[in-house]
């Protein structure tokens, strides 16, 4: 079953074309990752996925038309992680996560429901953000606020998640976390769409890996047929090893081509 879907998606920036003619179908319970070199598009494709910037084509969601859907049910379907994770706001750790419940309703951070409050204190628990409740976001490390930006991305309880380059700051660790935090969403029902240049970790954990080369998809499909040997030496110019280790893929880039 079909969750999302576009056809024909095309998008500018400014007057410089950056998606060209894009066209997929993602089904729930899927870990997509979006990968392709800089300047391939991968962001512009998010946020138009989103209906965050002005795109041609067709998108749509459960069924519906992206356009046809106001604002805040847009904000029911959608999460949206963006990259940076900037928090200019001296605001406890709990009540950011808190603000993922804005669609639904809560527009005061200290008068949830307990619905609300269920909500947050599960995804504060899923990325191990719970000590830094009662912090200022301001005083955390750059680590840990991409860790409450991301739970705050999953207190809104979307049917779509779209996270650009989640796992950018963090250490080993914590970038495994958040990727098996992702993966756990998505076999919970949830389609994930995760934009990231760590090719090992796309391959690790995705069902379904988009391959975008000049603003347009060069390959896609499962891991080790969407990163073939072709697609690393077509698109990203390089070549990579591969292997297996615990029942999961191994890629590792490797040399120039």
């Amino acid at each position: 079953m079909t969750l999302l879907s576009a056809k024909d998606l095309s998008a500018s920036l400014g007057s410089r074309k950056v998606l060209h003619e894009i066209s997929l179908s993602l089904e729930p319970g899927h870990l997509v990752a979006l990968v392709g070199p800089n300047g391939a598009g991968k962001t512009t494709l998010l946020r138009a996925l989103a209906g965050l910037i002005p795109s041609d084509g067709t998108i749509r969601i459960g069924g519906e038309t992206l356009a046809s859907l106001p604002l805040r049910e847009r904000a029911k379907r959608f999460a949206y992680l963006p990259q940076g994770h900037l928090m200019h706001w001296p605001l406890p750790a709990r009540d950011i996560v808190a603000l993922g419940r804005y669609p639904h309703g809560a527009t005061d951070p200290a008068r949830l429901s307990p619905k609300d409050i269920d909500a947050v204190m599960r995804a504060m628990q899923a990325v191990d953000v719970m000590e830094f409740a009662d912090r200022r976001v301001t005083e955390l490390s750059g680590g840990e606020r991409s860790r409450v930006a991301l739970a705050r991305v999953l207190a809104v309880e979307a049917p779509v998640i779209l996270a650009d380059e989640p796992t950018a700051s963090l250490d080993p660790r914590h970038q495994i976390d958040v990727m098996q935090n992702l993966r756990d969403v998505a076999d919970q029902g949830v389609l994930v769409i995760v934009v990231t240049h760590d090719l090992g970790l796309a391959a690790r954990f995705a069902d379904h890996v988009l391959v975008l080369s000049e603003g347009r998809l060069a390959s896609q499909g499962a891991p080790a047929e969407a990163l073939s040997d072709k697609v690393m030496a077509d698109v990203f110019r390089i070549s990579a090893y591969r292997a297996e280790y615990q029942r999961e893929a191994v890629i590792v880039p490797w040399a120039d081509v």
